[in-house]
Order: structure tokens, then sequence, then C-alpha cells
């Protein structure tokens, strides 16, 4: 879970939710016919809140469906009974690494787990097992040094000082312009080339975009908790210098959203794959063509697998 977001016990879906969803509907209609430029990116907000997870660019779920079958599994490293994933050991259960899509990101992503999380509750895992490349989930109080890299480092967290995805893109090329500026002229001092393998021995194709090169924003921070825990990790004095980002416009599906929360509290994986989503967008592309819709493969698969159950239950 996402501080953004609790990944708690949720409750089925009542008249005031059905009305809630109404009105965001009427009002990103009403932005259609206010900023005409933005009809295509609204009417799709539009038809998300009516059904979300919906039109998304996602690889084939009969691999799931095959493992569903055939059940629960032993992992081959803890030898939990898992199915689809170990969400201690980050490993896939009951089916391979091939059948699974995997994803190159913009941004590195640092996922930091309270120790305290329920590991399977969390949809951290998620994103680790869909661009493993990417993705470093650490459990605090490990957190990594970001002092060097201040100005190219963001935190997802809701707060009263937390930007928009604009906003923080301008503070971070000021930042990164002032660091320049700043800087002497005297010859950096010549470093030893450190070659880092791969893991597994696989090759890496990690190699840079020029998008990428020209984004001040390097790397993008989440952490992994529920609401009651956040407290401890967001007041770390690490994590002091690093703005903040918070995804205001964005809403969750997720089935154990914390009552009485709003519903712009996403889960983990939501928060990574919206807000990608959104800065891809704003900051590196004039259109999103679904390039990380599959962060949400295991995620709409279990959303779907949930609501048919609670709806053959008579719960919704």
């Amino acid at each position: 879970m996402c501080l953004v977001n609790c990944e708690m016990a949720s409750k089925p879906a009542d008249a005031g939710d059905l009305t809630k969803c109404a009105d965001v509907c009427s009002r990103e209609k009403l932005t259609c016919l206010i900023a005409p430029d933005s009809r295509t990116r609204a009417k799709a907000r539009c038809d998300a809140a009516a059904e979300p997870l919906q039109g998304l660019k996602l690889a084939s779920h009969a691999v799931l469906h095959r493992a569903q079958l055939r059940g629960r599994l032993k992992c081959g490293k803890c030898s939990g009974s898992r199915m689809f994933y170990c969400y201690t050991c980050f490993s896939l259960v009951g089916v391979s690494q091939e059948e699974i899509p995997q994803i190159k990101l913009p941004l590195k992503i640092d996922i930091i787990k309270h120790p305290n999380e329920t590991d399977g509750k969390s949809t951290a895992v998620h994103a680790k097992l869909i661009a493993p490349d990417d993705v470093t989930i650490y459990t605090y109080p490990c957190i990594p040094d970001y002092e060097d890299e201040k100005h190219k480092v963001a935190l997802v967290f809701p707060g009263p000082g937390s930007l928009t995805i604009e906003e923080l893109t301008e503070q971070l090329v000021a930042a990164a312009k002032r660091a320049r500026d700043t800087s002497t002229d005297e010859p950096a001092v010549k470093r030893m080339k450190c070659e880092s393998k791969p893991e597994d021995g696989k090759s890496s194709s990690n190699q840079p975009t020029e998008q990428e090169k020209s984004s001040p924003l390097k790397r993008i921070l989440f952490i992994d908790s529920t609401w009651n825990q956040t407290n401890k990790i967001i007041t770390d004095e690490r994590l002091q210098a690093l703005p903040q980002v918070e995804l205001k416009t964005r809403k969750t599906c997720f089935w154990r959203h914390q009552k009485g929360t709003p519903d712009t509290y996403l889960s983990t994986i939501e928060a990574i794959y919206y807000f990608l989503r959104d800065y891809t967008e704003l900051c590196l592309s004039p259109e999103y063509l679904g390039e990380y819709d599959n962060l949400l493969f295991f995620y709409s698969f279990l959303y779907k697998l949930i609501n048919k159950a609670k709806h053959t239950a008579g719960k919704l």
C-alpha cells in the first residue's frame, strides 16, 4: 500500500459512491465544453470514472487464468503457498517470466515499505515483477542516500506542501540550473569506471532515451504502508529535502481502500502507474500510447476476479 493510499479493508460501492461517480462524469463533460483541446483526455477520465481499468493495452491474461485453474503452489524460495507470485520473495509462482509482460520505465522507482506492512495486501510487488530493472523495494529503516541527487528525485505523498507534476518539473529544472550555476569550473575528479553486471546474467538494454536525458527527474519514491503507519517514514530526516508531489485527480478502484479516506488515496501500483502516465503526457510526450498499462497486468486481473466473486456473493 502506498502512502498516497491506505490498502485496508473496503466496503462495496453504495449509492453515495455512484453519485460521486456521476458527479465526476458531469464535471469532466463540463471541462470538455470549456476546454476543447482537452476533450479527449477528459472523456477518457470520464469513462474511467464510470468503469475503472477500461481501455488498457494489456498483455493476455490467459496465463493467469491457467494458473488459477491449477491452484496454489509452493514458492520455490520460501515454500509459502502462493497464487501467481510470491509477495515475500518477489518471484513468480506457477507462471514463467516469458509469459509475463516486461516493460522499461522512463524513471527509476524506489519503494520504501513499512516493516509492519502486510506483504499479502501490498501491490508493490506488481511493479517489481513487471519492471524488475527499474523498481527497487526497500524495507524501512533502509532508505537510499539521495543527498547528491536530491534535485533529480521526488516523493509521491499528499500534504499541504505537495506539488502538481507540472510544478514539480519546474522546481526541479530550476534546482538543476542553480546547481550548474554554482558549480566551479574546476575539472571533476576522475572516477574509476564501474561496470555493473545485470542480475541473473541477463543482458540489460536500459540505455537512457533522449527524452530521459533531457528530463530533470530521474527517480521517484513511493511509500508502501497503511495510512496510520506512514508518519514514521515521511518524517524521517533523510526524506525532508525531497520535493513532494500529489496525484489529486486520479481515483482508486482498490478493493481494500480504507473506509473514510478520500478516493484519491491510491494503492501503490495505481500511484506508480498514474504518476508515470501523467508525467509522460505532461513532460515527455504529447500523447500517451499505453506504454505503461501493463503495470496493471496483475492488478486488473485481480480487480475483475474479486469483483466477480462479490457479484456472485451478492455483495455488489
